[in-house]
């Protein structure tokens, strides 16, 4: 049995020898050139070089690519609230044309020979009526401003939108290099 053992490791010690010089021959055979050396270290350094960029594009894409997104937000919650004030102001608007009317005719109306009585309550429906057009009025002015207002940030909002798209295609331009 011990025979058997220092049989199997003899055995196990020359094939553990043979490998050993085999790739040890392999590994002499396949020495490269210094001028092939040379080229590839210069070819790692490339692709270093390329890897750094593309590590220190990463971020920026990403940043700007989030504030694309931000503003494309900003743009569209903008104009949601540019298309309700449009919508407010012209139900202000259609809501105050029957007042103007009513107006108007009470302003008309005011010359006809009444008794005192009847023109004291003509006057105090003209002064309500008045008072009524001035505030739907006022409303509708305000309405008139803050739809301007909005339909400038809108067209800011657009304009800074542009800018990022433009900076992202530029740093797309630049990862293609």
């Amino acid at each position: 049995m011990k025979a058997t053992v220092a049989r199997v490791s003899a055995i196990a010690f020359l094939f553990a020898a043979a490998m050993g010089g085999s790739v040890f021959g392999r590994a002499q055979q396949t020495t490269t050139p210094p001028d092939t050396l040379a080229a590839l270290m210069v070819e790692v350094r490339g692709l270093r070089a390329a890897m750094e960029q593309m590590a220190s594009a990463g971020p920026s894409v990403q940043l700007a690519l989030g504030r694309v997104q931000l503003q494309e937000q900003r743009i569209a919650n903008q104009i949601r609230r540019l298309d309700t004030v449009t919508a407010n102001l012209a139900a202000a608007k259609k809501a105050l044309e029957p007042v103007e009317e009513h107006l108007n005719a009470l302003k008309e109306g005011g010359n006809d020979p009444v008794d005192a009585e009847n023109r004291r309550a003509r006057e105090w429906e003209l002064m309500s009526v008045k008072k009524e057009w001035a505030r739907m009025n006022a409303e509708v002015q305000r309405l008139a401003n803050e739809e301007n207002i909005l339909a400038q940030d809108v067209a800011t909002e657009q304009n800074r939108w542009a800018d990022f798209n433009q900076r992202l295609e530029d740093l797309e331009g630049a990862l293609r290099r």
